[in-house]
């Protein structure tokens, strides 16, 4: 990775990279959290590897995907952390906050309980996270526009309200905006790294070394394991 800031760097010239390149310059862990059924796999999955599946399969415990992109000669991975929403594994989830770089919530715009939940979520979310931790708030499923049950302006008035670095509204099935979640994740956290970076300050910058990866995979194994028990 060259020596460079923010100002010499065009973050709109990037290009994405397939999910299984291993040699990222830089990795952030994100979390993706909010109520079961909102489409949390959904977006994850059409956003990395173009994927929708019409039938509903709750996600037990943790899927982990990759998203890499590069911007001018910086390689960014996002090592996404896709999480069950059940509310029996609620405990269970608290655990893996911990390093989090950014936490995607997610509501299903057809829910209103989905929406009404956020508060929770994000309230948990800072409890058990890093203080730095960047949110993004997502509503999906605009595909059901007659079903709506949340309007756009809710949305933007909450993430103003508390502090949302992002809203976007997407839709999974038709793959609106799914993509766009991670590509503006992948600049908001580089900023970051590169602002602290030149500032020189002593807050720490979270990310993965390369080989933490397997020891990622293993968590979500183990956590896994204890959702299915």
């Amino acid at each position: 990775m060259s020596n460079e800031d923010d100002s010499s760097i065009n973050f709109e010239d990037y290009e994405i990279l397939p999910e299984d390149f291993s040699q990222p310059d830089l990795n952030f862990k994100v979390i993706v959290i909010g109520n079961s059924g909102v489409g949390k796999s959904s977006i994850t999955k059409k956003a990395t590897k173009n994927i929708f599946e019409e039938s509903y399969n709750a996600t037990i415990g943790f899927e982990f995907l990759s998203f890499i992109l590069k911007i001018k000669n910086t390689i960014i991975r996002l090592q996404i952390w896709d999480t069950c929403g059940q509310e029996v594994y609620r405990s269970l989830i608290t655990n893996f906050y911990r390093n989090s770089s950014l936490a995607i919530i997610v509501y299903s715009i057809d829910n209103r309980e989905s929406f009404e939940n956020i508060d929770v979520w994000l309230k948990e979310m800072r409890k058990y996270s890093n203080p730095d931790t960047k949110v993004f708030l997502i509503g999906n499923k605009i595909d059901l526009e007659k079903e709506r049950k949340i309007n756009k302006e809710e949305g933007e008035m909450f993430s103003k309200n508390n502090n949302i670095s992002l809203f976007l509204e997407t839709s999974a099935k038709i793959g609106f905006n799914t993509e766009k979640i991670f590509i503006e994740a992948c600049r908001l956290l580089y900023k970051d790294y590169l602002t602290h970076k030149k500032n020189k300050k002593n807050k720490k910058i979270v990310t993965f070394p390369i080989d933490n990866k397997k020891q990622l995979n293993n968590q979500g194994h183990e956590m896994k394991n204890s959702c299915c028990s």
